[in-house]
């Protein structure tokens, strides 16, 4: 190629100068093009972009930072670019970071506050002991080439958020940070940090933010998910579950809390002999709470989920509590609602009968009890406190069905809980009643004044086990059940060495020892596969998967309990009867696979019990499917054509998979992608892209919300906790609302509706900035916007549950 002839001069990381050439950025971009498609993916086109921006006194860093800013630019033309992209990040971190991981501990053990200069080391003592110990074995367990693996997008999100940094300066690598994980966790079992490392680095699972943010630190707050139920309806109840809120905000917790207790205004305060003011002034105060003390030191913001139910007398007023409109002393907009609704609520909407509000104060005992299929016990108190007169108010149920809609439409809340299926279908219920979830709507678990429920997370990446062969769709559910069975033996070890805010989550934890394994990239599996979502060998996929991952779960548990004890309040519960998740739904044999000896494993569940009380728990999974590439959850693609923001732009990508099997049918070109930006990322007019394609490629507003809902109850005969359901609906009413969330209900689901999803009447797609014939064009000068746990800047995806 020809050198252009103007000669600059370029900083290298060493101090010295050097002349620079396109040639060399053409030789540097080479050097991490290794497997990326050579037909679409044009590095001499790069470093000419690059070179022409150059400068007198560039440094090599930044352009390394131009050429990995200028491929991600290119995403749009192949996914391939996004990979180079984050090659070119990640190499040029490797050349400023330690040389070794044990260099990267000491360094940060050793971390001094540059303000004070006084010892302010990040890692724990053990930690750089067991790495200071054999620091050549722990260096040896390296993988650097798996840094290779991450996209731009994914990397970006690594290093902003989760790598660890002294001076401003990034200390670790992906992999000094698995490894890292591993060691905070297991310390000197070597096997099980080797075990450790290797299925994160290589993408197989992932630890939650928290455990990711926080293993071998001096803090290893590695939980996700603190349920709190109020302590008691005063002042002093009030304020202590304020106080834990605080306590559990700032160690990095998201915080799901129960206030069916709480008086309604109105009512006699005996201590004072005046009245209430009701849940309205003290939720204001949660409110401030949240905002006032964030998560982990400003890492992310506070958030709190409220839970009630709804024959509170306060109802109406909760749930205005997010309104864009009416009195500020009356909102608490930065509170995330939710509704932990009795069955008997949803048959009165259902006949279009009376519904009777009543406080707390004045008609105890409601929150306390539930319905069983054999035994009615809330039905049976309700409706006693009814004929004594005890409501303060009787309205027609569709009256507050109506309202609950109407705030949906409005803020995308209240969650919609049920309440019975939770208790009825809890391995926790000889405990007691299960009072709320948590910020997320998948962990379910019991509380009380004594006990906050804690949750520790991790999900598994479901796309590294798809086995396409000789043109034949598979899984490996052998592969699976081995990542599935360690994932449950790293979160018990979780729960023995976690730092817990409060005595009541430590008291919880140890007792029950619940954990929540979830999943991320069931999308990108079916495309994979190409299983459309509404096929039946999606249904039956998505059923077999869970089997495995509980039956892996549970093996390992019992397993777990054979060594150490069965948790202590097993005995009584469901599982110690033989009845296990399955059970409870009154699953049929044609909902088992027949692969796994389940007659075999609970026979020995019986003999030696369980270590944990409850296992799966599918959370939302933001951050960390961003960081694997992997669609969050199992959700369907949201669209074929989306944006990425990082600090040094806007980008705009299109679904990976679509790209390669449109360039299989050799039908990837500008006037392709041109059509598929005009269709808003939708393939579904687009009669030259095959029938089968389009049908793997529906986005969710193109699926019907029923086959989510199905699929929902078809995996949660295998959940033991509940999953993070949200409902998309591109233009919600009133009808279309009330027929998903009596469907969800009939359908025996925990979880009815984590969040409502819907989409603006614009068509923003088409203004996204894409100069059309020059995907490479593509701007990148907005500022970052970090998608953060449903905090109160950006409830649109959750990182406190992310697991």
């Amino acid at each position: 190629m020809t050198t252009a002839t103007l000669t600059l001069s370029v900083l290298k990381r060493d101090g010295r100068r050097e002349t620079v050439s396109e040639d060399k950025i053409l030789k540097r971009i080479r050097s991490v093009c290794q497997g990326l498609d050579q037909r679409y993916v044009n590095p001499a086109l790069i470093s000419k972009k690059v070179y022409d921006g150059l400068y007198e006194g560039v440094t090599t860093a930044k352009i390394d930072e131009l050429a990995a800013e200028t491929a991600a630019a290119m995403t749009l033309t192949h996914p391939d670019y996004a990979i180079l992209a984050g090659r070119m990040a990640v190499t040029s971190l490797r050349k400023n970071a330690p040389a070794t991981f044990s260099e990267a501990i000491s360094q940060l053990y050793h971390y001094t506050d540059p303000k004070t200069g006084q010892p302010a080391g990040l890692i724990d003592d053990a930690v750089y002991q067991t790495v200071s110990k054999n620091p050549g074995y722990f260096n040896g367990l390296i993988h650097p080439e798996r840094d290779l693996i991450f996209d731009y997008f994914g990397y970006r999100t690594l290093q902003k958020s989760y790598l660890l940094k002294m001076h401003g300066k990034t200390i670790e690598t992906p992999q000094y940070l698995y490894l890292r994980v591993a060691v905070g966790l297991w310390l000197e079992q070597v096997d099980m940090v080797e075990k450790t490392y290797d299925l994160l680095s290589r993408g197989l699972f992932t630890h939650a933010t928290p455990t990711m943010f926080n293993a071998g630190t001096k803090r290893p707050q590695l939980s996700s998910c603190f349920l709190i139920d109020l302590a008691d309806d005063s002042i002093q109840g009030i304020f202590k579950s304020v106080s834990d809120s605080a306590l559990i905000s700032k160690n990095a917790g998201g915080i799901g809390i129960s206030i069916h207790k709480m008086r309604a205004k109105g009512s006699y305060i005996k201590g004072t002999f005046g009245i209430s003011n009701g849940i309205v002034p003290f939720l204001r105060i949660f409110n401030e709470t949240a905002r006032a003390v964030d998560q982990g030191g400003g890492k992310r913001k506070g958030s709190i989920a409220v839970y009630l139910e709804p024959w509170h007398a306060d109802i109406f007023d909760f749930l205005d509590l997010r309104k864009n409109h009416g009195k500020e002393e009356m909102r608490a907009r930065d509170l995330f609602l939710a509704l932990w609704i009795p069955d008997l609520f949803m048959k009165r909407v259902k006949e279009d009968g009376q519904w009777t509000l009543f406080c707390p104060n004045e008609a105890p005992g409601l929150h306390e009890v539930y319905d069983a299929p054999n035994k009615k016990k809330f039905t049976e108190l309700y409706e006693k406190l009814e004929k004594e007169g005890k409501g303060r108010q009787t309205i027609k149920a569709r009256l507050l069905w109506t309202k609950i809609l109407d705030s949906q439409i409005e803020t995308g809340t209240p969650y919609m809980l049920f309440k019975d299926a939770a208790n009825y279908k809890s391995n926790q219920k000889n405990l007691g009643i299960i009072k709320s979830s948590n910020l997320c709507t998948e962990i379910m678990e019991y509380t009380d004044a004594d006990e906050t429920a804690v949750c520790n997370l991790a999900s598994i990446a479901l796309p590294k086990f798809a086995v396409v062969k000789d043109g034949t769709a598979g899984f490996d559910h052998e592969a699976l059940f081995n990542v599935a069975y360690q994932v449950t033996v790293n979160l018990n070890r979780v729960i023995d060495i976690n730092y817990y805010p409060t005595p009541e989550s430590k008291k919880s934890n140890l007792r029950h020892r619940p954990i929540g394994i979830g999943i991320q990239g069931l999308a990108d599996l079916y495309a994979i596969l190409h299983f459309p979502f509404e096929s039946e060998p999606a249904r039956t996929l998505n059923r077999e998967i869970f089997e495995t991952i509980y039956f892996a779960a549970l093996t390992a548990s019992k397993d777990e309990a054979k060594k150490n004890g069965a948790y202590e309040t097993f005995a009584g519960s469901p599982a110690s009867e033989g009845t296990l998740q399955f059970d409870l739904w009154n699953a049929g044999p044609e909902e088992f696979s027949g692969r796994w000896d389940w007659a075999g494993l609970k026979g020995e569940i019986k003999q030696h019990g369980l270590r944990n009380s409850l296992l799966l728990a599918p959370m939302p999974t933001a951050s960390t499917a961003q960081i694997l590439g992997n669609n969050e959850c199992f959700e369907p693609f949201t669209s074929n054509v989306y944006k990425r923001n990082t600090l040094s732009g806007e980008y705009v990508m299109v679904n990976k998979h679509l790209v390669r099997d449109l360039i299989a049918l050799d039908q990837w070109n500008d006037a392709m992608r041109n059509k598929l930006i005009m269709e808003n990322g939708s393939v579904q007019n687009m009669p030259e892209i095959p029938q089968k394609l389009r049908d793997v490629y529906k986005t969710v507003w193109e699926i019907k919300q029923r086959t989510l809902m199905d699929l929902s109850r078809d995996r949660g005969l295998f959940i033991c906790q509940s999953q993070s359901l949200n409902i998309f609906i591109a233009e919600p009413n009133v009808g279309k609302l009330t027929s998903a969330h009596f469907y969800s209900w009939e359908k025996g689901l925990k979880t009815g509706m984590y969040y409502l999803r819907s989409q603006s009447k614009s068509e923003a797609l088409k203004d996204l900035g894409v100069t059309m014939d020059k995907p490479e064009a593509t701007p990148a000068l907005a500022p970052e916007v970090e998608a953060v746990a449903c905090s109160l800047e950006n409830p649109e995806s959750c990182q406190a549950c992310g697991s």
